[in-house]
C-alpha cells in the first residue's frame, strides 16, 4: 500500500486461552480498512472475518497476540525486518511471494469482481472497446498483476493505496471500473446507489494464506495445525456465516 514502508502504531492486544498461560507471543499484520476481511466498526473496533479467524486461531494455539495495522506495500518489508510475525490479511499465494515468504495452507480464496457505475456498458473482456478506459487496482495485490498482464498498455491503470481511496475514485466519476477482490466490491461498492457488477469474476491464484518468515517452519505447523482444527470443529464456518452468504472455504 503506501510506498513509506512503516507500520502504524495502533495495535489490538489479545487475550487467548483464558487463564491458561500463554505459550507464546506473536504480532499479527492487517491492512486496514478492506472490508468485510479486516475493518473497525462503528466503535472503533478492530473486526471482520480475518481479525475474528486470527482470534480463533490465536486461542487454539495459546497465543497471546498483538495485532498490528500495516500499510499494503509494506507487508512483507515490514515481516522480513521483524516488525511482526504473520500476516494475516487477504495476502494470495503466488509464487513471486513464496519466494520471500512461507505461506500457510489456504485458508479461502475468492475471485477478483468488475465493478463499475451503472452507466458502464463495455465489455471488460474486449480490449478495443476497453482501450483508453482507466482501471482501478489496488497496488500490489494479484488484482494489479491480472490487470497490468493482460491490459497494461490498453487500459490506464490506476493505483491505489487502499481499497478505500479506489472506491471513493470510482464514486467520484475518476475511474471507468474497479477490479477488485469479489467480496471487498460486493461489500463496499455494490451497496451505493449507482453501481453494479461488470463482466465474470476472475479466479486469481492458490487461495490466500498466513504469511509468516522462511525461518519459522515450527510457527507454520502450529498455524496449519491451528486452522485445520477450526475448519473441523465448526468455528470456522460460524465466523464465515456471519461475513458471507457463499462458502469461501478451501
Amino acid at each position: 500500500m503506501k510506498k513509506l514502508m512503516v507500520a502504524a502504531t495502533t495495535a489490538l492486544a489479545l487475550m487467548a486461552g483464558g487463564a491458561q498461560a500463554q505459550d507464546r507471543d506473536l504480532r499479527i499484520a492487517f491492512d486496514v480498512p478492506y472490508e468485510p476481511f479486516e475493518y473497525r466498526n462503528d466503535d472503533g473496533e478492530l473486526t471482520g472475518f480475518e481479525v475474528e479467524l486470527a482470534e480463533a486461531m490465536c486461542q487454539e494455539m495459546q497465543a497471546n497476540c498483538e495485532f498490528v495495522i500495516q500499510a499494503w506495500d509494506g507487508m512483507i518489508p515490514g515481516l522480513l525486518a521483524r516488525k511482526f510475525d504473520l500476516i494475516m490479511s487477504s495476502m494470495s499465494i503466488t509464487e513471486e511471494r513464496a519466494k520471500r515468504v512461507n505461506f500457510s495452507e489456504p485458508y479461502y480464496i475468492t475471485p477478483g469482481g468488475w465493478f463499475a457505475p451503472e452507466s458502464f456498458n463495455t465489455d471488460v473482456t474486449d480490449m478495443a472497446a476497453m482501450e483508453g478506459k482507466t482501471v482501478g487496482v489496488q497496488r500490489g495485490t494479484t488484482m494489479d498483476s491480472y490487470v497490468t498482464e493482460n491490459m497494461g498498455g490498453t487500459v490506464n491503470i490506476k493505483r491505489y493505496t487502499t481499497a478505500e481511496d479506489m472506491v471513493l475514485d470510482l464514486e467520484g466519476q475518476r475511474l471507468d471500473v474497479v477490479f477488485v477482490d469479489y467480496p471487498v466490491g460486493e461489500q463496499t461498492i455494490l451497496n451505493r446507489e449507482g453501481f453494479k457488477e461488470v463482466g465474470e469474476p476472475v479466479k486469481l491464484g492458490q487461495g490466500v494464506g498466513v504469511a509468516m518468515r522462511k525461518r519459522d517452519r515450527e510457527l507454520a505447523d502450529e498455524v496449519n495445525a491451528a486452522l485445520k482444527t477450526l475448519k473441523e470443529d465448526g468455528t470456522y464456518d460460524a465466523i464465515m456465516e456471519k461475513y458471507f452468504s457463499y462458502d469461501i472455504k478451501i
